[in-house]
């Protein structure tokens, strides 16, 4: 493991949508240095060469993997290609950075969990939204028990998007929010229920609404579309003393807190009053999730830390995605979700 005077050199993997925002970050940061990319396109190879003249390009995995002084690789690449690379990456002794979700399947996920626990590698899943401050900032009002007892969790993740063929919004979008309300949520998620439309594409959902229950008694609905006139990126989270919403697209006020509820009434009994107090919206940091992620990664490189999004974090959202998929092709008819150890 290298020292952090030697700082880790991370290849990136993936040079298509979302891969040079990863090598931005990464060349941006000073613990690290940005040592290879790999892009089977060769237009992408040359236009990323000219930005980091410093690094080394290729088209070839393998010549990445062999490099004896690599550290680690950051794979950014189609989510269908995510579980392979990532074992190719851990059987060649490298830290890993996937893009979420970690796999298409609870089973891929599982293997790639033991293998980096196995090997005492870092395995981190790409969860951005868990590394936001003001999901932070949520998590922290929840600890705290500022909003009292939490019962129920909502999302909007909506747009007029980019059309996929090879993922639907189920596993496109409601990767984001599933991994949020996980950590969130009291308890685990123990049954869910999803339907959906392909109105654009045959066989590809558009729009999912998906409801999933915890073991606690907690709720979360989830609504997310790429076929809609509005961009939203919301999060409500109802509690038994305050109620708040996360509004990502909110240029100001991102974080609000409203003191409302039900209070029981002094004068009779079993009856309740509602309560419409103050609303606050403490100042939310404005710095780059991405970049707190991407530095998050390099700390647990140096350090040998657990990552906030380790693999066990990111197989527990693939099982909840795969549980809502198994109701989506049910038609909604309610489905458990898969629980346990990677190894059960």
């Amino acid at each position: 493991m290298p020292s952090v005077a030697e700082r880790p050199r991370i290849g990136v993997v993936g040079l298509g949508y979302w891969g040079p925002n990863i090598a931005r970050n990464l060349d941006a940061l000073e613990g690290c240095e940005l040592a290879w990319c790999c892009d089977a396109d060769d237009a992408a190879r040359a236009k990323y060469s000219v930005v980091y003249p410093d690094t080394r390009f290729t088209a070839d995995l393998e010549e990445v993997l062999a490099d004896p002084g690599l550290d680690a690789v950051a794979i950014t690449t189609p989510v269908s290609t995510h579980a392979g690379l990532a074992e190719r990456a851990l059987q060649a002794g490298k830290h890993c950075f996937v893009e979420k979700p970690l796999a298409q399947d609870a089973v891929a996920a599982e293997r790639l969990v033991s293998l980096a626990d196995e090997r005492r590698l870092v395995l981190m899943v790409g969860h951005l939204l868990c590394y936001h401050p003001g999901v932070r900032q949520l998590a922290d009002l929840i600890e705290r028990g500022e909003l009292g007892e939490v019962y129920y969790l909502y999302s909007q993740r909506l747009n007029l998007g980019k059309l996929r063929a090879d993922e639907n919004a189920l596993w496109s979008l409601g990767a984001h929010d599933v991994s949020v309300l996980l950590e969130l949520a009291d308890g685990a998620p123990n049954e869910v229920t999803a339907r959906g439309e392909a109105y654009v594409r045959d066989g590809v959902e558009d729009v999912v609404f998906a409801y999933i229950r915890f073991d606690s008694g907690l709720a979360a609905h989830l609504h997310l579309s790429w076929l809609d006139p509005h961009k939203e990126r919301r999060l409500t989270v109802v509690g038994s003393e305050r109620m708040a919403t996360l509004d990502d697209m909110a240029l100001e006020r991102k974080l609000t807190i409203y003191d409302k509820g039900f209070d029981p009434a002094a004068d009779t009994y079993g009856e309740y009053i509602t309560r419409s107090g103050a609303v606050v919206s403490p100042a939310v940091p404005n710095d780059e999730p991405l970049r707190l992620e991407c530095a998050h990664f390099v700390d647990c490189i140096d350090r040998g830390e657990t990552p906030r999004t380790d693999g066990p974090a990111g197989l527990a959202v693939v099982r909840v995605l795969e549980a809502l998929q198994s109701s989506l092709d049910a038609g909604g008819t309610p489905q458990p979700v898969a629980a346990g150890s990677p190894s059960a």
